[in-house]
Formats: structure tokens, sequence, C-alpha cells
């Protein structure tokens, strides 16, 4: 612990060396100083930035993520929630390291005449936050239940202490529900998609369509097209899996057609394989069927855990109360666990994982406290985590309150993960 001690007393001094320069936290020395702002959560340090300039210096991520990597302190995954449409309401962020630390982001900007945007995607790559396509609806268009597809592109870095959505160049391809990765270089992959309403079913479109966003040039690049179309589908990055250890950017799930039973019932046809696009050699390949007719009818929610250098270690699906683990070698799912409290069918729910464990989230009210016990009691909209840790098997369950006035629909939600 020395020569951590010693490397945050070097970062520290750094920002306190100046003449006349006062220390970080008077009364204490600046190494022990920096080594307690580290450990603030991501909305102290935010609000804390404006306290002096030696602070803000401290507390930006050139300074703050070399400190907390001397001092060997575990990377910090933070969670950002989308309730609903981001140009109408703020994302927001929540450390879970203190389940009340909530911090609001800036809606995105948009036309006034475009609302309802679902099915978009959201992705963080370092400390850029990315909004990607989605299903928009025109309020000069009719029908209205039919969206178009969107093509839009925004960035938002977190680093920053202002924060503010910058407008990136289009996608070639509009598309809503699409499958979306970090690529290798710091960039974005995405494929599929199409556009529908976010709830009602209807025959919406879809694409086959791949690119890729390159953040140097910033400029979208066209790759290979998927084997086929297909939309509702999940991506995610493997390193190392395909011929000669070349990574992967893979695709599951989905849906690629649309029938009707009697001829009325809108019906989708659900995707039971998974697809892979090797990085280097610019291929796809066919992954195969990953359950048989009868076990289930469509991939539920996925998420992954990586390690340290992105590479992904394991792969979770929740299907219905229970959660299953993605066996590579079989290709196949294999039960895990089951949830701690059930949630029922009807009743839709939000699943990602954040420091190396899985978060299941609900909308939930619960009593809330009120002064004058003869008064109607009320309720407070809440948010029930239940997170399950897969190396020791072991569920635990909190509750926190978000910044958020109406509950949370999980059919539109989105959610996602960022690394600070």
């Amino acid at each position: 612990m020395a020569s951590s001690s010693s490397s945050g007393r070097r970062l520290a001094g750094t920002l306190t060396a100046r003449p006349g320069a006062a220390s970080l936290i008077p009364g204490l020395p600046d190494d022990v100083a920096a080594v307690i702002l580290c450990l603030l959560t991501f909305p102290d340090q935010s609000r804390l930035r404006a306290t002096s300039r030696a602070w803000r210096l401290l507390l930006s991520a050139a300074t703050l993520l070399p400190l907390r990597r001397s001092l060997r302190l575990p990377s910090r995954q933070l969670l950002c929630l989308f309730p609903t449409d981001p140009s109408l309401a703020s994302p927001v962020l929540l450390d879970p390291t203190a389940p009340t630390a909530w911090w609001p982001l800036p809606p995105i900007p948009c036309s006034p005449q475009l609302y309802g945007l679902a099915n978009f995607a959201a992705i963080a790559v370092g400390s850029h936050l990315y909004v990607l396509g989605g299903s928009r609806f025109d309020a000069r268009s009719y029908p209205l239940g039919h969206p178009s597809p969107s093509a839009d592109a925004y960035r938002l870095d977190l680093a920053l202490s202002h924060h503010r959505w910058e407008r990136l160049p289009d996608m070639h391809v509009p598309r809503g529900s699409f499958a979306c990765a970090p690529a290798p270089g710091g960039g974005v992959i995405v494929a599929g998609g199409g556009s529908r309403h976010p709830t009602l079913p209807s025959n919406g479109s879809r694409t086959s369509s791949t690119e890729l966003y390159d953040a140097a040039t910033s400029a979208w690049l066209i790759a290979a097209p998927m084997l086929r179309e297909r939309a509702g589908c999940v991506g995610f990055m493997v390193h190392g899996a395909g011929e000669g250890r070349e990574d992967e950017f893979w695709v599951m799930g989905g849906y690629d057609g649309y029938t009707t039973v009697g001829g009325v019932v809108p019906n989708d046809v659900y995707c039971r394989d998974a697809v892979a696009l090797g990085m280097w050699s610019r291929k796809w390949r066919e992954i195969g069927e990953m359950w048989v007719e009868g076990e289930r009818r469509r991939l539920g929610p996925v998420a992954a855990i990586s390690a340290e250098d992105g590479k992904v270690t394991d792969l979770f699906m929740l299907d219905g109360h229970d959660v299953f683990r993605y066996d590579f070698g079989s290709n196949r799912w294999l039960k895990e666990a089951s949830l701690r409290r059930k949630i029922p069918y009807a009743e839709f729910c939000g699943f990602v994982s954040l420091n190396g464990e899985l978060h299941v989230l609900k909308s939930a009210k619960v009593p809330a406290e009120i002064s004058y016990p003869r008064r109607q009691l009320k309720t407070r909209l809440a948010l029930e985590f239940q997170v399950y840790n897969p190396v020791a098997r072991k569920w635990r369950v909190f509750t926190t309150y978000p910044p958020v006035g109406v509950p949370f629909d999980f059919r539109t939600a989105t959610l996602c993960t960022v690394e600070l």
C-alpha cells in the first residue's frame, strides 16, 4: 500500500504545488484528501468540482482514473437509466455504491414536431455515452401508430464538468431495436433493427445492414450485412472467439418474420440462433440454434459480464423467474439461479450487469413516511433491485427512490452501464 499511497501523493501534489495554492482539505495531507475525494460517489464528485480549481482538476477523468488505478481501487460502473423518451425526460445515473446517489443528465435536444422516441440504443464507450437510432413518431404524419426509424446519433462526454449532448453524423441506415456493442478502437458497431411501435404489435420494417462508427474520423463505415434481416436483437463483443482468435461481434435473438394468427392477431417469428461478425475477416458466421422447439418462445433480456480488459467472460439471460448462463461450447442456455422474489409474468423488468453482478430492476410503490398518522396512507415510487453475485451464488435486495415522477415501463425504458 506504500507504493499506492506515494502514487496518490504525487498525483495530488501536482495540484497544490503552485505557489500560494491551498491544500485540498485544510488540516489533512493532500494524499489523504485525494483518497477521500476519490472514494466519493460520482454524483458527489460532480457537485464538488466547482468547489475550487484544485478539486476540479483532481475530480476530472484525466486525473481521477489514474489515481484510482494507482490506489488499486476496483473500477466503478454506474447505471444509466432512460425512463422514457430521452428528448422529453432526463436520463439519470445511479452509483450502486450508494443507492441514493442519483444524478440527472440533460435531455437530448430534439425537434418539437418529433416525440415518443423508443427502441433506441444507449451504450457507453469509455466516458462517452451514445444514444443511437430508435423508432420516432412525427406529429405531422399519419397514422401516428406507425413510427419511422431514426438515423440520429448523439454523444455525451461524462468526463466533462458541463454535460452537453453532441450531435454526431447520422447512420447510413435508420434503425430501431437493433444490436449494438463497443467496437475495437473506441467506436461503436450496430447491426439489424427496423421500426415498429414499442408496445403495440405491428408489422414493422427490418434490415440486415451493419455499420461501424469510427470515433477518430467521426464517420460511419459500412460493414458486411447480416445473412438475413433481423430486428429486436441484442449484440455484444467477444474477444478471441473466432478463427485465429479474432474478435467477433455477436448478434443474438430478435425476430426475422411476421405472421398473423387467424389472419387477425399479429405474431412475430422469433430467431433461436445467433450470428457473429469477425472484426478482422469482416465475414459473418452462423452460430446455430440455442434452444429447441418448445423450450422457450424467444430470447429474454441478456446481460454480459466482462473482465477489466473488456473481454466478455459470462453471458446471462433472464427467462421468467430464472437466470440462465450461456455455454459457449455447447451453444445452450443452462439454468444458473432463480429470482429471490418472483415477478409476475404480466410485469416487465430491467436486466443489466454492474460491477460483476446481475441486477434485476422492477418498479415498486412503497409506503411513504408521513408526519401525521391520521392522514391517508400514501405511496412513493421506488425501484427494487434484486442483485445476484454469480461467484458467490447469492442474492441481495435493496430499494432506491429515483428522481422520476412516473413508474418505469421496462418495455420502453433503456438501461446501460458506464465505467468511470
